[in-house]
């Protein structure tokens, strides 16, 4: 009898996890495979952090995930937890532009306008602002589909200045706390570059999918929010993927230094000196941190190369009668046009009530951006008293938080460049040819959303059964 195939995977976040319950599927069924999980810390999960206090449910990671995407949802079935999920409540958004306030206009889709006159009577552009939105529909399809080319001029050619500022920007940036003249359109938002391909225009490709959208649900039925998260947050659902799993096949605070490829396998080398060697690795961490792995080989430059930003979750929970909040709705995110540190802030108790108790309230809000992120390095006290400062512009809080949770995520968010596309097409080609048997899959690589690190994790594992068969 052969000798039971060998899989590491290594990093214990999302994609690592999801990875492992796939492989263990697999053996489940009766393929012929083994595999360990490496975790250089004490924990698994990664980003997904929530913290249950006093009745409170509070995410220092990501807080939910987008519904349309449909793999984490099918997971949490798979792992019983279909019943846990909820939805986030529906309201009013906000745009913070020179400390005040702005509703984010009806109608608006990632920032595109559908309803004409909710935006022609919006404060958060001037009238010739609105004017510039208009050469949309007279403008040529600006890219070709095989182009790269950064959000930012993408938008500004076809939108204007002020509308990339004061409406896009904040709205989009905050997903990859990114600078929008340098992200990757392909990497982040190719939909509207293909919506700009098949109606030449943004607006009105946005106003088709509204229209095509309400015909397949239906103007009668109820509209559930864009997201999902779970009532007892989000780490448990890692907890459930990992009961699961076999204890003995996770190994945690076991950090790899170095692997090289040998004839037929590949040697690991461990913090500690151990030597391991396994047919397959599946490759989970950082991009940095994968690329120093593999330090010998030059194919793996642009991971050691790939660039993070750094921000920090503060999470600010009050008696509800400490908190004057004229406006009813979500959250709001922050334009340019502010000397104010935070880059959004989410009401929390209103877009998650299960999240809080009754009579309290739980704000949520966002610090650090890229090239703007040296406030993630000061206190605890001195990040938290710089938020309430920000939002008393805003809202009026009367009392020091009856307890805070600040969360740094330093280097923590990949940036997908112009030219990221093509560069991970010649990592996954070089991966191909040159390294068979290594997977390198995770939020650097293909999309940095819960449910997008789950189908990189399951692709790897998939792809190692499928070179068997």
């Amino acid at each position: 009898m052969n000798a039971k195939r060998k899989v590491a995977i290594i990093g214990g976040g999302l994609t690592g996890l999801a990875a492992a319950f796939k492989l263990q599927s697999f053996i489940d069924e009766g393929q012929d495979l083994d595999y360990d999980l490496f975790e250089s810390t004490d924990r698994l999960g990664g980003k997904i952090q929530t913290v249950q206090t006093k009745g409170f449910v509070i995410e220092k990671g990501p807080d939910s995930f987008l519904a349309r995407k449909k793999s984490m949802s099918r997971l949490a079935d798979e792992v019983g937890l279909a019943d846990e999920l909820v939805f986030n409540e529906t309201g009013q958004a906000y745009i913070m532009k020179k400390n005040q306030l702005h509703p984010i206009p009806k109608g608006s889709v990632m920032g595109i306008p559908t309803d004409f006159n909710a935006f022609i009577s919006s404060p958060l552009l001037s009238p010739f602002g609105k004017l510039s939105i208009l050469k949309d529909f007279i403008l040529p399809t600006s890219t070709q589909e095989e182009v790269d080319v950064s959000a930012g001029s993408f938008f500004r050619k076809r939108l204007g200045n002020e509308a990339v500022e004061s409406l896009i920007e904040p709205l989009l940036s905050g997903i990859y706390a990114g600078d929008m003249d340098k992200l990757s359109l392909k990497a982040t938002y190719p939909q509207f570059q293909q919506l700009e391909k098949s109606h030449r225009s943004l607006i009105k490709g946005t106003l088709q999918n509204q229209k095509q959208q309400k015909a397949l649900s239906g103007e009668k039925m109820k509209k559930n929010g864009a997201f999902l998260t779970f009532k007892r947050g989000l780490e448990s659902f890692v907890d459930a993927i990992v009961r699961r799993l076999p204890e003995s096949k996770i190994k945690l605070q076991h950090s790899v230094q170095n692997i090289t490829k040998r004839k037929n396998d590949y040697e690991m080398v461990m913090k500690d000196g151990r030597r391991l060697y396994y047919e397959h690795i599946i490759i989970t961490t950082p991009p940095q941190v994968s690329g120093q792995m593999l330090n010998s080989y030059k194919e793996f430059d642009y991971l050691r190369k790939m660039d993070s930003s750094s921000a920090a979750t503060v999470a600010l929970a009050f008696k509800k009668e400490d908190v004057k909040n004229p406006y009813e709705g979500t959250g709001f995110v922050v334009s340019r046009k502010n000397d104010v540190n935070i880059t959004a802030c989410t009401w929390t108790d209103k877009k998650w009530p299960h999240t809080t108790p009754k009579g309290y309230t739980l704000l949520r809000s966002y610090v650090g951006k890229a090239g703007e992120s040296e406030i993630v390095d000061q206190s605890d006290d001195e990040i938290v008293q710089t938020v309430l400062k920000n939002l008393n512009q805003v809202i009026d809080i009367k009392a020091q938080p009856l307890f805070s949770y600040v969360t740094r995520w330093k280097n923590g968010m990949p940036q997908y460049y112009v030219g990221h596309p093509y560069k991970i097409e010649k990592l996954k080609d070089d991966l191909s040819r040159n390294f068979p048997g290594l997977y390198i899959v995770g939020a650097g690589i293909d999309g940095v959303g819960l449910p997008d690190c789950i189908d990189q994790g399951e692709y790897a594992a998939a792809a190692i059964l499928k070179s068997y068969q």
